[in-house]
C-alpha cells in the first residue's frame, strides 16, 4: 500500500478517537485550575457557608434611618452587615486582610442584586476594622453558630498573634 494511503488510513483512525475520547472524559468542571484534582465533595450552592473571602464596602450615610431587610432601622453606629450569601440574623466574624483586624457583626439586610461584594458593613464595623477612610478591603467572613458571649455590639480586635 502506499505511503500517502496509509498515512490518510491512520488518520483517519485516530481523529474519531482523539474527538470521542476527549468527549467521554473531558472532566474541566471537576479539576480546578492548576490541573490538580478536587477530592472532597463539592457543596450545594443551597448549604451554609462557614468561611468566605470578598471584598467589603460600608454603607453610604443615605441609608441612615431607613428599615434594613429584616425591619430594623438601619444606624452606622450599630455592628450590622449586609450580605447576599449570608441568612438573616447570622452572626459572623469579619477580619480585614489587610491589618488582621476583627469585628463580630449580625447580617440583617441585604445588598443590591447585582453588587458582587461579600459584605456591606456599618461605619462603626468598618472603622474598627481600620478601612472606613478607604471605602473597601479584602475581608475573611466566618460564620458563628451563635452570638458570641460578651458581644453585645463590642468589637474584638485581635492587631498580631499572641496578644491578649
Amino acid at each position: 500500500m502506499p505511503k500517502k494511503i496509509q498515512k490518510g488510513l491512520l488518520a483517519c483512525l485516530f481523529i474519531p478517537v482523539a474527538v470521542f475520547g476527549r468527549e467521554n472524559n473531558d472532566s474541566r468542571d471537576s479539576i480546578p485550575p492548576g490541573g490538580q484534582h478536587h477530592t472532597t465533595p463539592v457543596k450545594p450552592r443551597h448549604s451554609p457557608v462557614k468561611v468566605q473571602f470578598g471584598t467589603a464596602s460600608y454603607y453610604s450615610d443615605k441609608f441612615e434611618g431607613r428599615k434594613t431587610y429584616t425591619d430594623e432601622i438601619f444606624s452606622q453606629e450599630k455592628l450590622t452587615g449586609a450580605s447576599n450569601t449570608l441568612p438573616m440574623h447570622t452572626w459572623v466574624r469579619v477580619t480585614n486582610l489587610r491589618n488582621n483586624r476583627t469585628v463580630v457583626v449580625q447580617i440583617n439586610d441585604k445588598m443590591h442584586p447585582r453588587n458582587r461584594r461579600l459584605i456591606d458593613l456599618t461605619r462603626a464595623a468598618a472603622e474598627q476594622l481600620g478601612y472606613a477612610g478607604r471605602g473597601l478591603t479584602r475581608v475573611r467572613v466566618d460564620v458563628l453558630k451563635k452570638k458570641p458571649a460578651g458581644t453585645a455590639g463590642e468589637s474584638i480586635t485581635k492587631e498580631s498573634p499572641g496578644q491578649d
